[in-house]
């Protein structure tokens, strides 16, 4: 697995690194040679936040995670991207290595019903182009948490969100 560390507002430290590394062994035999993982580290006041995202065969896992120590946010973060993979083992399955999960020692814990996914609800929405700002507009008018729209420049469907701090996001799609 290739990691990249990144620090925002901060300079993680070789000890920091060094426990990333050992900490990440611990999922890497659920991947490939060929998995990337980036690690983006900030300080917020007295916070900091460990970011890991995992990209595998077109598989992307995150978690994220904040404590008052990076190294108890880093460990929060891994124990998050376990759970994630255990949740749904035999679905992520078929994406990791073959055969990954199969003597992997889950613990205890009890792991939800591994059924299919079921579609409760069908929208269709009306797309009509709009900016950016627009559609942030649009979406705190509805109180909701995202909304997608076609972006007046690109002409490209994408889609606006609330971030966990506050922020915005936005979804633009990679075509290939």
């Amino acid at each position: 697995m290739n990691i990249t560390i990144i620090g925002r507002k901060c300079n993680p430290r070789d000890s920091f690194r060094d426990r990333a590394e050992k900490k990440l062994a611990k999922i890497d035999r659920f991947f490939d040679d060929e998995a990337n993982a980036k690690i983006t580290v900030s300080i917020e006041k007295t916070m900091a936040a460990v970011e890991i995202t995992v990209n595998s065969n077109g598989l992307i896992v995150r978690a994220q995670e904040r404590s008052v120590d990076m190294n108890d946010a880093l460990d929060a973060c891994v124990d998050s991207l376990i759970r994630k993979i255990r949740k749904n083992k035999t679905k992520v399955e078929k994406k990791l290595r073959r055969g990954a999960l199969e003597n992997f020692n889950f613990g205890d814990d009890v792991v939800e019903d591994e059924s299919d996914y079921e579609v409760v609800r069908t929208k269709d929405i009306a797309l009509k182009p709009q900016s950016v700002d627009e559609a942030i507009l649009q979406m705190n008018m509805l109180g909701h948490q995202f909304y997608m729209f076609l972006d007046d420049h690109t002409d490209r469907v994408c889609v606006v969100y609330v971030r966990s701090d506050g922020g915005y996001g936005l979804l633009v799609p990679d075509i290939e």
